[in-house]
């Protein structure tokens, strides 16, 4: 049985995507193969600086006990962690449970074509602004469906035309959600609005992370 680095568990509101403001079990996973510019987690790199190791069978029955459905599998980078192909296997046995991965966007998701009829990834692609755009995997839009999310933390214009270059290089519209985020202290809201605007960006939804409106862009756990 796998052992898994978990920085921490928590039940909030999904804070963004397709079910904000939804009730999740966050399962946050030690570990990132990325070092973005804006990372708000970077804390969860280090994995001996807090959390504890769960098997499957451990995360598995936390989430059972608490009765939520949605569960959101974080990181840093959950497709990194070894073994955990066999946590997905698991989770997704159970019918009840509504099973999301955030990724970085450099993980091969081939890998889990077994499961992707079943789970919904939420993909970042890193934009220039991160640092990270020469990580992302391409492949990958080859493996998103319908139900799956691709979103875009922009942090200047320059990264929002790079965004809309990448939606109409791989036919993103009408494949997939496709969202818009922005780096807080780097591009507002309204200017974001205002380039969807310019750029008639029918089927991009601007997401406004709920969870640092309630409680702030610092706190941990919720």
């Amino acid at each position: 049985m796998a052992e898994y680095n978990v920085a921490e568990t928590f039940v909030s509101i999904n804070g963004e995507g397709i079910c904000a403001g939804q009730l999740a079990v966050f399962i946050r996973f030690y570990g990132c193969n990325l070092s973005c510019s804006y990372c708000d987690t970077a804390w969860a790199k280090d994995a001996l600086a807090h959390g504890r190791t769960m098997s499957e069978l451990d995360i598995y029955e936390y989430i059972k006990e608490l009765g939520i459905k949605n569960v959101t599998l974080t990181g840093g980078e959950p497709l990194i962690q070894p073994g955990i192909g066999d946590l997905l296997s698991l989770l997704l046995l159970d019918d009840e449970l509504r099973v999301e991965v955030e990724t970085n966007g450099s993980a091969d998701l081939s890998v889990y074509q077994r499961e992707i009829d079943t789970l919904t990834f939420t993909m970042d692609y890193k934009l220039p602004g991160s640092g990270m755009e020469d990580a992302m995997r391409l492949s990958n839009f080859d493996y998103l469906k319908q139900k799956d999310t691709v979103k875009f933390v922009a942090g200047s214009r320059k990264d929002l035309e790079r965004a809309v270059e990448i939606i109409d290089s791989y036919k993103l519209s009408g494949r997939c959600h496709i969202y818009f985020s922005t780096v807080f202290g780097r591009l507002s809201l309204s200017d974001t609005v205002e380039f969807m605007k310019q750029n008639r960006l029918n089927d991009v939804t601007l997401q406004l992370q709920m969870h640092k409106i309630i409680w702030g862009s610092d706190a941990v756990g919720v």
